[in-house]
């Protein structure tokens, strides 16, 4: 993705979560999770794409979580700006993490390593 701070997460060191941890389903091929705080404007638009994104790709949703409030995921995976996003695989694991307002194109390309 075109943000800063993209990092690919190694496989056999990728952390796995579960909906349940997330307050929402996990996707059947791959999830998109994005941190965000109520007066963060590329958060607004971080959302608008990956909800487009998701509609778009079968099998693939999204999940919006308020950094604020989450705080205990927010140290758990380092989330150290808003908006974060994080692909998850079909497992929920992390295979890849941006900070910053994503591209639509940049987002449907990171989903390739996850599906």
């Amino acid at each position: 993705m075109e943000c800063s701070n993209v990092t690919d997460e190694p496989r056999e060191k990728a952390v796995r979560l579960t909906g349940e941890q997330l307050g929402g389903a996990l996707g059947r091929r791959a999830t998109l999770v994005y941190f965000s705080t109520a007066f963060c404007q590329p958060c607004r638009a971080t959302r608008r794409v990956l909800a487009e994104v998701a509609a778009m790709v079968e099998g693939v949703s999204h999940v919006e979580i308020d950094a604020e409030a989450r705080l205990d995921l927010v140290r758990a995976l380092d989330i150290t700006a808003t908006p974060t996003t994080l692909v998850l695989d079909a497992e929920g694991r992390i295979v890849r993490r941006a900070a910053g307002q994503p591209r639509r194109a940049d987002v449907i390309a990171a989903l390739g390593r996850a599906v």
